[in-house]
């Protein structure tokens, strides 16, 4: 029987004895794909799901695709997701994900394979070569140490074509199944290498280190360079010339059309430029301006919107957002001029790209260092020693300096390896944490720029979940709303409009609820917040993190393209499920997919249980709590739809507030026992995952002595 999206095997990599083997994808079909696919797989073959750092030997790692890689669904086509027990977290190192996108998941699933599993540890450094079927185990020793540009190219000469000949191809017919070589010449391919790899930070299994793939794609958060680095993982590199059967071609063209047609933004209509003036972004999101002679958007396979851009100068190229701006605010006080300013941060971004160091760690960090040193703490002779040049913070040299330290454990990057709250108490700065002078709001991890005291559903959704969320479902509100306010320029959608937009796709839990989005301080610990909060953590557990829709396309639930604004999410046209069932087959519906989510969300909260979790455990860091948000990190203000004492809409300054600790216990019952979840502990309870098909999870608990009790 063809199953439709999928390639049919998963690979199974043991680094100990550099064996491979393949497990049948239909197993876990019911999962859907990446992070479902991969946590069913963790729980199946971790033996210790205690463990509580991902350097552990036992630590199972998954790099995981979905039925959609690989195919033309519209930024959907070439995510990739990566789960395990993460590295560098506070208290502890949860079991965790984080993803990237590129071409490595369809080059995977081209070569016949669904997905990875890595398990053990090399006892010297390797790199696996997958070429279709053949998979094969080689010494890595002249790549360790060198950064993943020079690894990856190295690996190309290694896997590509044979140097010294006109080949632009390499010729794989020895690797290709028979069925698929009698159907044609399938044995070529003109495609690199795709290569998934760590660089210097990865080899020394700092905290802050991440997997890298081409330029500029890279799964930053959960230390899963550090998981790679400690099983002496360099890299894997996939080419495959297969292909992926889908069930109804017809209406898969027909639902790529529609959207975009219909939900694409267009950069020659008016109303594009329109949007942009306000600073912000159109639905759906775009994040470069329109080309221009000094750059263009560049995608991952089979985006239609293109959020990374490649540039004439040859430096900053494939990377996007946060890693392009991390040292903007210090670069600014040495350059001469913007163009100076620009390059700078541009030549940054390939800096952390090649180190394999996840930037994300400096958008609150670099701040609080800076703090230590303008203190007299930090530095040459100091309390904290440093022989980093602190008056030069802003220049290139600095930040080459700075992040050699944190990638290869030098310096002060001695201490931060292993986590920044843990520094933090080492070096007797625990202080910090309450007056705010080091944001890390959760688990270990600093904010995101997005501050939980104001912007409730991503703060919630991070201490209830394992790390920064980081998914943008609604953050696009604050940033329209508030680049408009910025710039002095006309709201393009009222409030109340706003919030009904964004209700009437929140099946099922809050479709039609506008209250959901109310973010006033009377709303701020209800139920209708918590139902929101839920919504986002099913939607994306299934939709973005398993069928590995992009975080930045979806879901679109308005759309200034289209007549009344209706976005593309749950549409009968091109809704996430559309896609889905013209791939597969299924019968799937939008609420069906939620349900999904649902099942996986509970199994990632039996793990972390496992590890120890419990609802005493789910606090913010103190200055949440005893400080109020004062600073914004893009604006002077924060602006949310809130209603006033009468039932009316406005968006509204959020600053100036902080969290009521004993209220956030209030609402942390509610949404516990809107999760069928224990409130006493936070536990999942067995009739909760029996009715979810989970029965062996329940069973593990039990033994475990880590069951909710019934009668909460």
């Amino acid at each position: 029987m063809t199953m439709y999206g999928y390639a049919g095997k998963i690979l199974r990599l043991d680094l100990t004895r550099h064996e491979a083997a393949s497990i049948e994808t239909d197993k876990y079909r019911a999962w859907g794909g990446g992070h479902g696919m991969g946590a069913a797989l963790f729980w199946d073959l971790c033996r210790d799901k205690t463990i509580t750092d991902g350097r552990h030997p036992a630590n199972v790692c998954c790099v995981m695709t979905s039925p959609l890689n690989g195919t033309i669904v519209p930024s959907a086509g070439g995510r990739c997701e990566v789960v395990g027990v993460g590295v560098g977290m506070d208290p502890v190192s949860w079991f965790t994900r984080s993803g990237f996108g590129g071409r490595f998941s369809t080059l995977l699933k081209y070569a016949g394979w669904d997905g990875i599993v890595i398990e053990g540890r090399s006892e010297k450094p390797v790199w696996v070569d997958i070429r279709n079927d053949r998979v094969e185990f080689r010494n890595a020793t002249g790549l360790w140490g060198r950064d993943t540009w020079a690894t990856q190219q190295a690996i190309w000469r290694l896997a590509g074509a044979r140097p010294g000949t006109r080949k632009k191809w390499r010729d794989l017919n020895d690797s290709v199944p028979a069925a698929q070589a009698a159907g044609g010449d399938m044995g070529r391919t003109t495609q690199k290498p795709a290569v998934l790899c760590i660089g210097p930070a990865g080899e020394h299994q700092t905290c802050h280190a991440a997997l890298i793939h081409d330029a500029g794609n890279g799964a930053g958060q959960g230390g899963f360079g550090a998981v790679w680095g400690s099983k002496n993982l360099k890299a894997i590199s996939v080419v495959g010339t297969g292909s992926i059967p889908v069930a109804d071609a017809e209406a898969l063209i027909r639902a790529r059309l529609v959207t975009k047609k219909k939900y694409v933004v267009n950069y020659e209509q008016p109303d594009f430029r329109a949007w942009t003036r306000l600073g912000g972004f159109p639905r759906p999101i775009i994040q470069v301006p329109a080309p221009t002679k000094d750059r263009r958007p560049q995608s991952c396979q089979a985006c239609i919107n293109g959020c990374r851009t490649r540039y004439n100068v040859g430096y900053g190229n494939e990377s996007a957002c946060q890693e392009t701006s991390w040292y903007g605010p210090f670069s600014r006080r040495v350059a001469k001029t913007p163009a100076e300013d620009i390059e700078i941060n541009l030549r940054c971004a390939d800096l952390v790209q090649k180190y394999g160091f996840n930037s994300f760690v400096m958008q609150t960090g670099l701040h609080w260092l800076e703090h230590l040193h303008e203190e007299g703490v930090m530095g040459k002779g100091c309390q904290i020693p440093s022989e980093l040049p602190w008056s030069e913070i802003g220049s290139l040299a600095f930040a080459e300096r700075l992040i050699h330290a944190l990638s290869t454990r030098t310096d002060i990057g001695r201490d931060l390896a292993d986590g920044w709250v843990p520094a933090a108490r080492k070096w007797g700065r625990e202080e910090d944490l309450r007056t705010g002078a080091m944001q890390f709001s959760y688990w270990g991890w600093p904010e995101h720029g997005y501050d939980p005291r104001a912007e409730l559903e991503w703060g919630y959704g991070s201490i209830m979940g394992d790390r920064d969320t980081n998914t943008h479902c609604f953050n696009q509100i604050f940033t329209t709303v508030s680049a408009a306010f910025a710039f002095g320029l006309p709201i393009r959608i009222e409030a109340e409009e706003m919030v009904r937009l964004h209700a009437r796709k929140l099946a099922p839990y809050a479709q039609d609820r506008p209250e959901v989005f109310d973010y006033s301080d009377a709303n701020m610990y209800s139920e209708a917040v918590a139902q929101l909060v839920r919504w986002q953590q099913h939607y994306c557990r299934f939709w973005k993190q398993s069928a590995l829709y992009c975080d930045l396309k979806w879901p679109d639930f308005y759309n200034t393209n289209v007549p009344g604004m209706q976005g593309a999410t749950a549409s009968p046209d091109a809704g996430e499920h559309v896609f889905w069932n013209a791939v597969t087959g299924d019968r799937l519906t939008f609420v069906d997919g939620i349900e999904r989510g649902r099942k996986i969300w509970n199994l990632d909260n039996a793990i972390w249980v496992l590890q120890g979790r419990h609802r005493d455990m789910v606090h913010f860091s103190p200055y949440v709590y005893e400080t109020k948000y004062e600073k914004g990190e893009l604006f002077p203000f924060y602006m949310w739809p809130c209603r006033d004492d009468s039932g009316q809409w406005s968006y509204t300054d959020l600053m100036g507030r902080a969290m009521d600790k004993a209220r956030f216990e209030e609402w942390k019952t509610i949404f516990y026992r809107l999760e069928g979840w224990d409130p006493r502990s936070g536990w999942p309870t067995r009739s909760g995952l029996e009715a979810l098909g989970l029965r062996h999870v329940a069973d593990a608990l039990q033994a475990a002595g880590r069951l909710g009790k019934e009668d909460a």
